[in-house]
């Protein structure tokens, strides 16, 4: 996401607004026209003419096997439809022509089909022969151990130009295929939203560091992935799907059943966060074959909820363009099951515990828009790494180019001058089953307060008309994982360590100058 409309759709440096009032104008627009607003929200196609494309029937058969033998149980779909092969691997489907694609969704136990430049390949397009019938017959290879496996979440990597495409090449690739290696395991990535910053002719820069960082990768189609000029939602995604396949789809790799999901709903000029009636359709025939009580991981681009509103603008209610209007649909599909989401789109960490699911949005792998190496709440630039055991899963942010245990950033008192008596943590990934606490040597002085506040960092190279130099439209915003304790004057030797909910331990001394 950018910070204004004029971002949003083509960078007009112009007529470029801070982030702050771009939400509060946006909020401002909705109140003055609530007739129009209701009606937006309710059917972004009100008052537009259909498009309706041609559709005839299409008989589909197939088999699905691997290594010879019959892979029951798989699903199979045309984006609507969802039924499970049979005990021979044998499935039919009845589609049409419109639907676009027929997708596999592998069972656990099969290693995940890519593309040759390593990106999912669970799909085929639908073409009927001349009598309407259509043969389709995937193949599978058999996973070894896929019940513990890790998935990695990069979020809006958003490349415009060579510059940016040349750090996402030179800095996020290397940093991945560092942290694949130590860890061992069966990857698989996810990209979540945002590949592009508008320029989709750079699609194909983005495959090639996929390839090169060795894993299966999963695409999320984000804002600035979409043709804007097309005129409905569908048309909107032509060119994503034609590199990476249907906007949404599903998986399963050990005990989690993996979902994405396209919650951008293109109307013709402008976007909203919405998950459409077809995906929810979609949706509830998938989770139809997944086992109440189970684990379902959900990828989709703009947070489903988020707290900038009430951060920023004392709302509870989130502005359109940052959280799915209508969210209620979907955690009522989620209800049956433990349900994460994973979401991007802010350039900033936000976790939340709503609707009976945990979401994460996790920070930016181009941090603020490619401007420096944090984002505008202070959360360095890079990438959500999740470790799944079971139904278990831990997850952590890595910091590209930093060491595993970069989880923190501690400075000095007063270097928030909201609090000039105290110093100040950012954790960025804290959620309520931290504890961040301070220390004066081996001491342990107690538990630091969480208050809504700035990164002192973020101010230092955000706040001002001519900073950032690259993107000046950045600002900093305020972040509710910021960390204060009260200190006395000239004390030193001082630490911040904060303890993730697994026992995981960060440290930081305390910083002796300023940002």
């Amino acid at each position: 996401m950018s910070p204004n409309r004029a971002i949003l759709n083509r960078v007009s440096p112009p007529t470029v607004r801070t982030r702050r009032e771009f939400l509060r104008r946006g909020a401002v627009s909705l109140a003055a026209l609530p007739v129009f607003g209701e009606r937006l929200l309710a059917d972004p196609y009100a008052g537009r003419v259909p498009h309706r494309m041609p559709w005839t029937p299409v008989r589909i058969r197939g088999r699905v096997t691997a290594s010879g033998r019959p892979v029951p149980n798989a699903g199979v779909s045309d984006g609507i439809s969802v039924i499970a092969t049979g005990a021979d691997g044998r499935f039919e489907l009845v589609s049409g022509t419109g639907k676009g694609f027929l997708s596999l969704i592998p069972p656990r136990g099969y290693a995940l089909p890519t593309s040759g430049a390593g990106t999912l390949l669970l799909h085929r397009p639908i073409l009927p022969d001349g009598s309407g019938e259509m043969r389709s017959d995937f193949t599978l290879d058999p996973a070894s151990d896929d019940e513990h496996h890790v998935f990695l979440v990069l979020a809006d990597p958003q490349t415009q130009d060579e510059y940016e495409m040349g750090r996402f090449h030179a800095e996020t690739v290397p940093d991945v295929q560092g942290t694949v290696s130590t860890l061992g395991l069966p990857c698989f990535g996810v990209g979540c939203g945002d590949l592009m910053f508008d320029r989709l002719d750079l699609f194909p820069e983005y495959e090639r560091a996929v390839s090169r960082m060795g894993i299966p990768f999963c695409q999320v189609v984000g804002n600035h992935d979409l043709d804007q000029d097309g005129a409905s939602d569908a048309a909107s995604v032509a060119t994503f799907s034609r590199h990476f396949g249907p906007n949404r789809y599903a998986f399963n790799r050990g005990n989690v059943h993996y979902v994405v999901l396209d919650d951008v709903f293109w109307h013709g000029a402008d976007y909203l966060g919405h998950v459409d009636g077809e995906q929810l359709e979609w949706l509830a025939a998938d989770l139809a074959l997944v086992e109440r009580g189970g684990t379902v991981v959900v990828f989709l681009h703009i947070p489903v909820y988020t707290s900038i509103s009430s951060r920023e603008q004392g709302s509870a209610r989130p502005d359109y363009k940052v959280a799915v209007t209508n969210r209620e649909a979907l955690y009522r599909l989620l209800e049956p099951y433990r349900a994460h989401i994973y979401s991007g789109h802010t350039h900033e960490s936000d976790h939340i515990y709503e609707g009976g699911v945990h979401e994460y949005t996790v920070g930016a792998v181009c941090g603020a828009w490619w401007s420096g190496d944090i984002c505008y709440d202070g959360t360095p630039n890079g990438y959500g790494v999740f470790e799944v055991r079971g139904e278990e899963i831990r997850g952590r942010y890595k910091a590209t180019g930093q060491p595993a245990a970069h989880q923190l950033r501690a400075y000095s008192r007063g270097a928030d001058p909201t609090a000039p008596e105290e110093i100040v943590a950012n954790v960025w990934n804290w959620d309520p089953a931290w504890t961040v606490v301070w220390y004066q040597g081996a001491d342990r002085r107690g538990a630091m307060a969480r208050r809504t506040g700035l990164d002192p960092l973020s101010v230092a190279q955000h706040l001002g008309p001519d900073l950032p130099e690259r993107r000046k439209w950045v600002d900093p915003v305020r972040t509710d994982h910021m960390f204060y304790a009260p200190v006395a004057a000239g004390a030193t030797d001082l630490r911040v360590e904060a303890v993730d909910g697994w026992g995981g331990r960060y440290e930081q001394p305390v910083r002796g100058e300023e940002p």
